[in-house]
Formats: structure tokens, sequence, C-alpha cells
């Protein structure tokens, strides 16, 4: 059914759109050990690092020990896999207001979660109690392709089942925002929850 809006579907990304992680501990660790706060991160989220655990080709328990191996020459093996788990295990949550104005968007169209994400994706939107806030979510651990692979954007637009050019696609890497809209998608680079309204058609309240 065609949306009388610019859009049809929304499609959007979930880590620091919806999902925001506290690496408060993490940060205290790692200046503990004499590195510069964000040093782990780095480390983990190198693609080499990151993807194959994004892919859904290793498990969690195998990025924490790559990510201590990367660490390694500078904290040890045992400080990296304590840096790494801390990571790994760091706690989030859901912005509600996001989530509010995602819940708005969906009484009228289609919403399809489409994220990098790590094969523990079901239990973390259970933790967040979110398992109902998309009518679908496409990951990349379970589909095999991660953004900005165009294979990931026409697999969510396949399950809204709305063509390219009616999908509205939001996340917070330009990245990924530029290869949607080279898909003909309409492209939203989320900074923070003021972005959201105008393109999703909202109004102040209700609307």
């Amino acid at each position: 059914m065609r949306h009388d809006g610019p859009y049809d579907a929304v499609l959007c990304d979930l880590d620091n759109v919806v999902r925001f992680y506290d690496v408060t501990h993490l940060s205290a660790l790692e200046r503990a050990a004499g590195l510069p706060e964000g040093t782990t991160e780095d480390v983990a989220y190198a693609p080499e690092v990151d993807l194959p655990l994004l892919l859904g080709r290793i498990t969690l328990e195998e990025w924490v020990e790559a990510v201590a191996l990367g660490l390694a020459p500078r904290v040890g093996t045992a400080k990296g896999r304590e840096l790494g788990r801390a990571l790994a295990e760091a706690p989030f949550r859901a912005d509600a207001t996001v989530v509010a104005m995602l819940r708005r968007v969906r009484a009228r169209v289609p919403l399809i979660l489409i994220t990098n994400a790590t094969p523990r994706l079901d239990e973390d939107l259970a933790a967040l109690g979110l398992t109902d806030l998309a009518d679908h979510v496409v990951s990349s651990a379970v589909e095999g392709f991660a953004k900005p692979d165009p294979a990931l954007y026409r697999i969510a637009a396949g399950r809204a089942g709305v063509p390219m050019d009616r999908c509205l696609f939001v996340d917070d890497s330009r990245e990924n925002v530029a290869a949607a809209v080279a898909l003909g998608m309409s492209g939203v680079h989320f900074r923070e929850p003021a972005d959201l309204p105008g393109p999703f058609g909202l109004g102040p309240e209700g609307a």
C-alpha cells in the first residue's frame, strides 16, 4: 500500500540511532592500564577484527580473543582479554524519544531495522524490550552481508515489499547513508533525535 508521504517504508539502523552503549567501565579499565580512552574500540572495530563477527563467521568470544590479540603488544594478552570482554559486555539502553518516533512511523508504514549486528542481536532486542519495534529485522550476522554492501539494503527493501525509491533510510554513518542514496533511497544522516521528525513527516505531538 502506498503511503501518502514521500516514502512507503523506513529502514533504520540500530546502534547509535536507537541503541547506545555505556563504556564508562571500559574507559576506567583503559585509564588504569595506561591506555588512551577509546583504544579498545579502535582495535575492536577495525574491519579485520569486526567484520568476521558482523558477518556471523566468528563467535563473540572469538571476537574478544581477536581484540585481546590486538591489544597484547601494549597491555599483554590477559589485560587485552579483560578489555575486550568489558566492551563485549558493555551495558546499553534504547533512546526513548527515537523509539517513540519509530513506533509512530510504524503505525503508517513498514519499519525495518537494518543493522550490522552480532549473532546476539535477538537477545539484545529482548533485553531492550524492542522485539516488537519493527516489522522485520535485517541483521548482517544472519544475512552474511554488512552495510554498506548493497545486498543488505536490497534484502531490507525486499522484506518491506517496497521499491528502493520509496524507502527512507536512517543511519549514523555517512558512508552507509551514501550507499542507500546511491541505490535510489532517501537518506537521513542521524546525529540526534531532532534530525528525525522532519524526514518522518511527524508533527509535534501525535501527528
